[in-house]
């Protein structure tokens, strides 16, 4: 719990699987479908529509899988803030969470204005509104002032109130637009010949449906508040990915059946008529279905169901009544959580996290998203504004499947998941390619969009700049830095040498030191604090002695000849931690040592010096029983030019001045296209080696392990070329380089060279 007097109500757990899942639906089956049918028909035509909500069904899911992965292994109030707090750290995750407040709370005042909108318009019809003393505009807009605070007062009163009457709602609209489908597929059943409206299928060929796609995506994005449920939800692991998945699949679908359901609906007839300017009058012009539909633009889908079924427009505006308000009610929440996980976090002041004793709800983040929706709802046009919110949510959902790629890389073996995408990341990556080809159209659409959206992501900037970057709270997936003292001037020749135990610090600090002198550059000691889960933040510093004491004794040995930097840092999983230390320091060169046996086959070395080689973008050595020794015959084996520059290179910096230094070949049954004397001639510039000193030896075996193992008992010091192994193959083999590891009883060095673009395209494939 935390020490703040405001902060010891938490949320309460009672939305199960199904109150989620209307939540999404809800939000997504909104104004935007019954506005985009019509619309989309004019540019697309009859097949386009269909083609239109089905594509961008499937781009949903993209996303969709990579909220509901990172929702499984983070459940918590928050959704895009709190992923982007995890992989980018404490300033995105605030321009996140800032833009999914203000995105949220746009979309709910437009849901509101069009609960209002077509309420009127209907009682209006049916004269009732004739003692109104109110112009249509004002009637309105108190209207949806009206609304908006009844749904306010439902997000009061509880989480479980909100998905009780969320479900009822969104039951509702989706009952009604499931029987629109159905009447749809009962009316081209019985006359076969509607099925003619769909000629032609797409009459302005495939590239207009980029425009309606990136029109009509927004009706796809309600997935986003199943991860704004992660405190509330009954089991959230299993249920999270579940609801997001399920809310995609059943909206995609009825988008298709309300769709197909509205070009079936018209019946071709001379009565399909458009009136066109002509000399000397106007004449009538006969339209097709499909062109007649479009004729409407967006209330081209509520005249097309008005042809369908009895009391058509009656049913029609229920419908609109229900998306609305579910989806009224699905935004407050979004934007209320999104609010509360920033006042959670001290990224915006505590008044922003209380919560209600009585209710569980965080009131004060509700109250301030009601001020912001009333106020666009009520004084605000919110067509551009609306723009903006659609673009702030293909922003966040380009950040969010950013995190998904870096999480899993980063973290993914920290984190209890509850799903995992198949075939990662190309999901990820095909979502971000056509959320940017999207962002980019709806500039088109509306240029006020894309002065308030970057107008509001700097105002949120310059705040946390002012405010949240000396307030935030640390959480328990970041990294602390404890101490640090930095002498290092802008380009020496960095080297980090993560330290843990004094016994063995010594022995990788002299390696270090010879580093230094042949490259001129000077030396960061690291120390991982390692502190026991159960164990709060505050007390970090108690564990801090061992590594202390290290890095003293080490300093003692280097700081007379080159400047030393050191840094303890705290982290529940010390692989990251590593690899951001030498990431944000620009390391040049990664010194670790190895025990030399891993305790699991899944790994080559070891759990964490295997996650650190994998992801440390420098050079990296990994030394196994390296001890203060004079080096004067080293082996290096190579194979392929993968790591053998590096390999040789290391050999002359770690031998004595005159060392010998030899570099192995071993040819099989099955020879390698691998000339080993014009490798070391070609490359001997770069390695800096005195053409006396290296020589050249080629050995025939059957085995290529036992003939290095039995070379290199003649010899001082072995080096080889680090090579990654398949997860898949570690169960049934090993590398060569790890086989010798773990046979040789000598001091032994395994490099590895950044390998720039194609060592990135590598770790990829």
């Amino acid at each position: 719990m935390s020490s703040d007097p405001h902060l010891k109500s938490e949320l309460s757990r009672d939305l199960t699987l199904m109150h989620v899942t209307m939540m999404g639906v809800g939000m997504m089956i909104g104004a935007g479908v019954f506005l985009g049918i019509g619309t989309s028909i004019a540019h697309v035509g009859p097949g386009g529509v269909l083609l239109t909500f089905a594509l961008n069904g499937v781009i949903a899911i993209f996303s969709a899988m990579s909220y509901a992965e990172l929702s499984s292994a983070i459940p918590r109030a928050g959704g895009a803030y709190n992923f982007a707090r995890v992989g980018f750290g404490r300033g995105t995750s605030f321009v996140a969470g800032w833009m999914e407040w203000f995105a949220s709370s746009v979309a709910g005042s437009m849901y509101a204005i069009t609960f209002a909108i077509y309420t009127i318009r209907y009682l209006q019809t049916l004269g009732l509104l004739q003692w109104v003393p109110f112009s249509t505009n004002v009637t309105v807009k108190l209207t949806a002032l009206l609304v908006a605070v009844f749904f306010l007062w439902i997000n009061y009163r509880g989480a479980s109130e909100t998905g009780k009457v969320g479900a009822f709602f969104t039951l509702g609209q989706t009952v009604f637009m499931l029987l629109i489908g159905a009447v749809g597929i009962v009316v081209a059943l019985k006359n076969p010949e509607r099925l003619q409206n769909f000629e032609p299928f797409l009459p302005n060929k495939w590239l207009p449906l980029l425009g309606t796609m990136g029109f009509t995506y927004v009706a796809f994005e309600g997935f986003e508040v199943i991860a704004q449920a992660g405190d509330e939800t009954v089991d959230p692991k299993r249920n999270l990915p579940k609801a997001m998945l399920y809310s995609v699949y059943l909206v995609t679908v009825t988008y298709v059946l309300v769709a197909f359901a509205s070009i079936v609906a018209v019946k071709a007839s001379p009565d399909l008529v458009r009136t066109v300017a002509a000399p000397g009058g106007t004449l009538g012009e006969t339209l097709v279905p499909w062109e007649w539909i479009a004729q409407f633009q967006e209330r081209g889908f509520g005249e097309a169901v008005a042809q369908l079924m009895p009391f058509g427009n009656f049913l029609l505006t229920l419908a609109v009544i229900f998306a609305s308000t579910s989806a009224l009610n699905a935004t407050v929440y979004s934007a209320t959580r999104a609010a509360y996980a920033l006042g959670r976090d001290r990224m915006l002041p505590s008044f922003f996290a209380l919560i209600s004793e009585k209710t569980k709800t965080p009131w004060s983040a509700l109250v301030l998203t009601g001020v912001l929706l009333i106020v666009v709802a009520v004084f605000l046009p919110t067509l551009d504004v609306a723009s903006s919110a659609s673009i702030m949510f293909l922003f966040l959902f380009f950040m969010v499947n950013v995190c998904v790629i870096k999480i899993r890389r980063n973290m993914g073996d920290e984190l209890n998941y509850g799903f995992l995408m198949p075939l990662f990341p190309l999901f990820p990556i095909l979502a971000i390619i056509c959320q940017c080809v999207l962002a980019v159209w709806l500039v088109h659409m509306s240029l006020i969009a894309w002065i308030i959206a970057p107008a509001w992501i700097l105002s949120g900037w310059f705040l946390y700049k002012v405010y949240g970057i000396t307030h935030v709270k640390a959480t328990e997936d970041e990294i602390l830095v404890l101490e640090e003292k930095e002498t290092f001037v802008e380009g020496d020749y960095k080297v980090m040498v993560p330290v843990v135990d004094p016994a063995n610090a010594l022995n990788l600090v002299r390696a270090a030191y010879r580093f230094c002198a042949a490259k001129k550059g000077g030396v960061r000691l690291l120390n991982m604090v390692e502190v026991p889960e159960q164990v709060p933040l505050s007390d970090a510093d108690r564990y801090m002695m061992e590594g202390r004491e290290a890095i003293v004794e080490a300093r003692l040995y280097l700081e007379p000849s080159f400047p030393v930097s050191t840094t303890m840092r705290y982290c529940r999983a010390v692989p990251r931690g590593i690899v951001s230390a030498v990431r944000e320091r620009n390391t040049d060169l990664l010194l670790m040592g190895w025990h030399g046996q891993p305790r699991s086959r899944m790994f080559t070395f070891g759990s964490t010096v295997d996650a650190v080689v994998e992801r440390t973008p420098c050079d990296t050595i990994i030394l196994k029983d390296y001890r203060f020794h004079q080096f004067k015959r080293i082996l290096v084996p190579l194979a392929a030019e993968l790591n053998g520059v590096f390999a040789l290179e290391t050999a002359g910096i770690l031998g004595e001045k005159n060392a010998e230094i030899v570099a192995l070949k071993v040819e099989t049954d099955r020879p390698r296209p691998f000339d080993i004397q014009a490798f070391v001639k070609d490359n001997l510039e770069k390695t800096g080696l005195d053409p006396e000193q290296i020589s050249t030896k080629i050995i025939r075996s059957s085995g290529i392990v036992k003939a290095i193992l039995e070379e290199a008992e003649d010899y001082d010091l072995v080096i080889l070329g680090y090579t990654r192994v398949p997860l898949l193959y570690r169960v049934g083999r090993r590398s060569i380089p790890e086989v010798i590891a773990r046979r040789y009883d000598g001091p032994l060095a395994i490099v590895r060279a950044s390998g720039g673009f194609r060592s990135w395209i590598r770790r990829w494939l």
